[in-house]
């Protein structure tokens, strides 16, 4: 939803409230990552929080699999464009048989998607945040980090 450039900005400390609804409640993230040699990709998945870190799966084979398995390092965007949260990521790569089966349980019943039972091969991708950034008009963009190497600013 946009808001007017007018209105008043959000504390930080509601910035951060907003951020820990919308990881609770959304199902869907932009997930850019890059290959080893620089080649940005960009794709949209579906996600779990768990107070810790968010929970994605994506094939193997794919772009993005590839990607985050390369790397480790990922760049999030939750929301929308004129009420954004940026989170720059560690990423932790799992087999499938590694979570355990409650924990898949729970993103197939969030995302309405079991990667387990695909055939084609994928894996699991825990994003732990490592710096969150949120801003939803030009008025916010000073003290937009709210989160910097995984610690909460506020």
């Amino acid at each position: 939803m946009s808001r007017p450039a007018s209105a008043e900005p959000r504390s930080r400390a509601q910035r951060r409230r907003d951020i820990e609804r919308r990881l609770a409640h959304d199902v869907d993230v932009w997930v850019a990552s890059a290959s080893e040699d620089g080649a940005p990709y960009l794709v949209p998945l579906s996600f779990d929080w768990d107070g810790e870190a968010l929970l994605m799966a994506t094939p193997t084979g794919s772009p993005t699999g590839r990607n985050l398995t390369a790397t480790r390092t990922v760049r999030l965007g939750l929301g929308h464009t004129r009420d954004v949260t940026m989170i720059d990521g560690e990423v932790e790569v799992l087999h499938m048989d590694a979570l355990p089966r409650e924990r898949g349980d729970r993103f197939a019943q969030r995302t309405g998607f079991d990667p387990r039972v695909s055939a084609t091969p994928y894996r699991w991708f825990r994003v732990f945040p490592r710096r969150v950034q949120a801003w939803r008009e030009v008025n916010e963009l000073p003290g937009r980090e709210l989160m910097r190497d995984g610690r909460w600013l506020v």
